[in-house]
């Protein structure tokens, strides 16, 4: 497992931009997918984006794409989420988590084994 720590949240006007951030001290974080996850009040924790191990696949959930990036830079042993056109249903708290090529390829939370902390991030109409 891998501790992960997120940062970039806030608060934005909708059609706004956030770049959120997954970071690690783990000298192995290339050795995993990470996934961003969001989960609004009262509502169940939703798969938003995964990239593989060496970025050679991205996955996004229907609601983002085209308004959301997902990317790496395993130097930095950072993931981003890019989101622009923000709009108030992206209000949440997101959550980067670490796992399997096959976990971010069936982008579902249970098959990431590290998760971090959260971000808030508010969009307001």
């Amino acid at each position: 497992q891998v501790q992960l720590v997120e940062s970039g949240g806030g608060l934005v006007q909708a059609g706004g931009s956030l770049r959120l951030a997954c970071t690690t001290s783990s000298r192995t974080f290339d050795a995993y997918a990470v996934g961003w996850f969001r989960q609004a009040p009262g509502k169940e924790r939703r798969f938003v984006a995964a990239i593989t191990r060496s970025a050679s696949m991205l996955y996004y959930t229907d609601s983002v794409r085209g308004r959301f990036t997902i990317s790496r830079d395993n130097a930095e042993n950072t993931v981003y989420l890019q989101m622009n056109s923000l709009k108030p249903e992206d209000t949440a708290v997101y959550y980067c988590a670490a796992g399997s090529d096959l976990a971010a390829q069936w982008r579902d939370g249970k098959f990431f084994t590290s998760w971090g902390q959260g971000t808030q991030v508010t969009v307001s109409s």
